[in-house]
């Protein structure tokens, strides 16, 4: 099977950003972004999607942690997509419910090629570590937009942030883990009815 890795580089006045993933490492990963919280779950993504992870990014801290953030989901989302190629072959729909401690989240997707979010919870804190809680949602759509992901994300319990946001973040990665995933079924044709998969 081909290699399914990829590196996105994307510079703005605001960001500047190197993702690398592998889609069939080992679930290492190597981040800096500047921001802690973000470096934590990028982390937890990658171990349990099973991805290997590498991601530099330099923003304009000194303002807030938003472009950062933003942007990081719009690169890594990128990079997911350059990975997966012309996604033959592939699962496409993945799903998972996860616990951490008294949190349950449930995420589930479709590498369909038509960007969509919807999210439903609520986070009781305004920051985690320095990274805003209401970045969270918006790092998940934008990495669903750039991948151009339907990704769909719920709080279904909990009442520590750090526990909902960890469990959102690792049912994602498992999620991811079972869509990109080769379907021997498929005999490496497209998961879809229509033949092609709209890029």
């Amino acid at each position: 099977m081909t290699a399914r890795t990829a590196t996105v580089t994307r510079q703005t006045s605001e960001t500047t950003i190197t993702i690398t993933l592998n889609l069939d490492g080992a679930g290492q990963a190597v981040v800096e972004t500047g921001v802690g919280f973000l470096d934590h779950m990028l982390h937890a993504l990658a171990r349990h999607a099973r991805f290997d992870l590498t991601a530099q990014a330099k923003g304009d801290l000194h303002i807030d942690e938003h472009h950062t953030v933003e942007d990081v989901g719009i690169v890594l989302g990128h990079t997911l997509t350059q990975a997966l190629g012309d996604k033959r072959g592939i699962t496409r729909m993945g799903h998972a419910i996860v616990p951490m401690d008294e949190a349950l989240a449930l995420v589930a997707i479709d590498i369909g090629g038509r960007g969509y979010f919807a999210f439903e919870g609520r986070f009781d804190t305004p920051k985690i570590g320095q990274m805003a809680t209401s970045l969270i949602p918006h790092f998940l759509e934008s990495l669903a937009h750039a991948a151009k992901l339907n990704l769909h994300a719920r709080l279904l319990a909990g009442s520590d942030d750090h526990h909902r946001a960890e469990a959102l973040f690792k049912a994602l990665a498992r999620a991811l883990n079972q869509a990109v995933g080769i379907d021997p079924q498929l005999g490496g044709q497209l998961p879809s009815t229509k033949g092609h998969i709209d890029l």
